[in-house]
């Protein structure tokens, strides 16, 4: 017997369109009760507590992530948890956003005069305005959907991307209301790229001591190949007598003197070197060293103090490992 031939990009594409549907709705039904959600989380003197059951449950948990992530602290609390003690981590200075579809999810109702007693506020997120949940609450926001992608209308579907895409609305209301910026996202995300961009700074990373040879402007260039050498470095940094920098020598310098000089490890480096070469001055940020490389298409950018005495080097190659490119 043949069997029907499904075709699945088609019904993809099905999924797509229910989900996006029921995202556009949600916009629609927007009004005050949103206005005092935003507000209240954006004063919260507490912390903005997340809870949810199952696949809801799984969406706390983003929601609270994102409101952490963007200067609100948060947590997630197991609504089946929270009646075995996890409830003493609700406060009255708290506002708890409880998430249930059908707004009678049990271990959430259960919740839900406790939640009273303690003085926490308490946001739903439900698609059922007559539930225990709503009635409960002291703002509601509709999340409800015409229907589940899921064919059978059984698998939270379009429902959970309508809770998602509401907490995702509240948490970028919030950090407007906030005036979050992206320094402070940066504080919140030093280990990623973002946040290294906008917090470390040439001084965090650049080459020092013997890592980054000194050498003076009348060596000759044989010696300063030794230096670069013992150093391992890939440059050397030329000053004069009072330690001033004056200009660069790298391997770009050798290879393109070499061709034409046969003598010139004999000569002095003041003759071969890149005089005032590009510098950047301590305390400022690596990616503006980074900019300054690129802009100029060079690898090595000297770091210079108040009086042009050289106090280190960035190399691309420094950018790379502190994941700054």
């Amino acid at each position: 017997m043949n069997k029907k031939k499904i075709n699945f990009l088609e019904k993809a594409k099905r999924v797509f369109q229910i989900e996006a549907e029921a995202i556009l709705e949600l916009s629609r039904r927007l009004d005050k009760n949103f206005l005092k959600a935003v507000e209240w989380v954006a004063n919260c003197r507490g912390r903005v507590v997340l809870t949810g059951m199952g696949k809801a449950g799984l969406i706390a948990q983003k929601i609270s992530a994102t409101l952490s992530s963007l200067g609100t602290p948060s947590l997630w609390l197991h609504p089946a948890e929270a009646l075995h003690g996890d409830l003493g981590r609700v406060t009255s200075e708290d506002v708890l956003i409880a998430l249930s579809t059908s707004g009678e999810t049990e271990e959430i109702t259960k919740l839900l005069p406790l939640i009273k007693k303690i003085g926490a506020r308490l946001i739903a997120f439900t698609g059922n305005l007559k539930s225990h949940l709503a009635q409960y609450a002291d703002v509601v926001l509709d999340v409800s959907v015409k229907r589940e992608a899921c064919p059978l209308g059984l698998a939270p579907t379009a429902s959970t991307t309508a809770i998602l895409a509401m907490g995702d609305a509240l948490a970028i209301a919030v950090l407007e209301k906030k005036g979050f910026k992206k320094e402070d996202f940066a504080l919140l995300h030093p280990g990623g790229t973002l946040g290294k961009r906008l917090l470390l700074k040439v001084e965090d990373i650049m080459r020092r001591g013997e890592e980054n040879p000194l050498v003076r402007e009348d060596v000759l260039v044989k010696d300063m190949l030794l230096a670069i050498t013992r150093a391992r470095a890939g440059s050397a940094t030329v000053i004069d007598k009072n330690k001033r920098l004056v200009g660069i020598f790298t391997d770009g310098d050798l290879r393109r003197n070499i061709e034409t000089d046969p003598k010139i490890l004999e000569r002095k480096v003041k003759e071969v070197m890149t005089k005032s070469p590009k510098t950047i001055k301590k305390g400022r940020l690596a990616e503006e060293a980074l900019k300054i490389l690129r802009e100029y298409k060079i690898d090595e950018i000297p770091v210079v103090d108040e009086k042009n005495r050289p106090i280190g080097l960035v190399d691309v190659q420094d950018l790379l490992k502190a994941g700054i490119v």
